[in-house]
């Protein structure tokens, strides 16, 4: 186990370089991203390879369902169980060679999804034909039912084993009542199949989700970057976050409506991840120099109930950050995140893998840091 890494007492502690072993807690946070979130599925394969398990699971969307797979089931059967769930929705992907020697495959695979919805995970809602306008409800408003992605979940997640809190499990919705962001935490909640349906019920595609007599929908419309919660945490703990993100921040400048699509897709889900890490680094710098002050401070001082309260507010704690982006792939366009193709899953789990396992064997970890920060980003 590692502790808290400690700076010189001197003044130029900022400046000092340490070293470091990997933290004893490994977190992966997961974005919202609909097919795009087999990219996930293959940083947990990299992970789950080199014998790194997490110890706390957080997501978000699609990024809630890969991560109640895993928290749900034991090391030994997630791959097995991420698969299963991958392969039943790619299932009823078309593959015409004839629909792709026209270079129309991804249309008409894009036309039978909205049609026909995915198999294991949503199909259109029959309430949807009565008109937009029919007030059937918060839990029926929508244009699909998430009733088969209820019976996929009940098979492949054992909540009995997230209660136990071997893995600690954080899923993140929005209450559509208040429009404030929630985080259900295995930690401080029982955890349920409602709380995954509810963090994936992106509006107005799928219904709200009951919890508590409060309706909730996606976490993704309001924050689909759940890296916070981890940072935020208390007590703080040194860790190693992967962060597994699926839409690109950065990226050419739009030419077509198509394009402005896709590209406005991936700004609003993107989450605006670099600037909230990057204030979180502000925030954590601050806490490791309150601690310095209190280490400049004579003992007597230090011992008052008042120079305690403040000097609590410091910390020496050290999170590695490993942002994974998923990488973009030639032809994709603003339905991406319904490409539940054979050969579109396979892509981006393959991507997974290789991104995580890069990352992995460089160890970025151990390389010497600043004391004085409190997150480290490995970019």
């Amino acid at each position: 186990m590692v502790k808290s890494t400690k700076a010189p007492k001197s003044t130029d502690a900022s400046t000092a370089l340490t070293h470091c072993e990997p933290p004893s807690r490994v977190v992966l946070v997961m974005q919202g991203g609909g097919a795009l979130g087999a990219f996930q599925a293959g940083v947990y394969e990299a992970m789950h390879r080199a014998g790194i398990e997490p110890d706390w699971v957080v997501g978000t969307s699609i990024g809630a369902i890969n991560a109640a797979i895993i928290a749900g089931n034991k090391p030994e059967q997630r791959l097995d169980r991420l698969r299963e769930f991958w392969d039943l929705v790619s299932s009823a992907s078309t593959s015409s060679s004839l629909w792709n020697t026209f270079g129309m495959l991804n249309m008409v695979h894009n036309l039978v999804t909205v049609t026909n919805g995915i198999p294991g995970f949503f199909k259109p809602n029959s309430n949807a034909f009565l008109g937009t306008n029919n007030p059937v409800g918060v839990t029926q408003a929508s244009f699909y039912s998430t009733d088969p992605l209820r019976d996929t979940l009940d098979k492949l997640v054992n909540f009995s084993s997230i209660t136990e809190k071997t893995t600690r499990l954080t899923l993140g919705a929005v209450n559509a009542r208040s429009g404030e962001m929630h985080y259900f935490d295995s930690r401080d909640t029982a955890l349920t199949l409602e709380h995954v349906m509810a963090s994936g019920a992106l509006p107005p595609a799928f219904p709200a989700v009951m919890i508590d007599g409060e309706p909730y929908w996606d976490g993704g419309i309001y924050s689909n970057t759940p890296m916070e919660v981890v940072m935020d945490d208390n007590p703080r703990q040194d860790s190693v976050i992967f962060a597994a993100q699926l839409w690109q921040q950065e990226g050419a400048v739009p030419e077509t409506i198509a394009q402005v699509s896709s590209r406005l897709k991936d700004i609003q889900y993107a989450s605006r991840a670099e600037s909230h890490t990057e204030r979180q680094q502000q925030i954590h710098h601050l806490r490791h120099i309150v601690r310095e002050l209190g280490r400049l401070m004579p003992a007597t001082l230090r011992a008052t109930p008042e120079a305690k309260e403040l000097l609590g507010w410091g910390c020496g704690t050290v999170m590695h950050v490993l942002p994974m982006q998923a990488p973009a792939i030639e032809g994709e366009d603003h339905t991406k995140d319904i490409d539940f193709t054979p050969a579109g899953i396979r892509g981006r789990w393959k991507a997974g893998v290789e991104y995580a396992q890069r990352h992995i064997d460089a160890a970025p970890w151990s390389d010497p840091f600043d004391p004085m920060l409190g997150i480290v980003v490995h970019r």
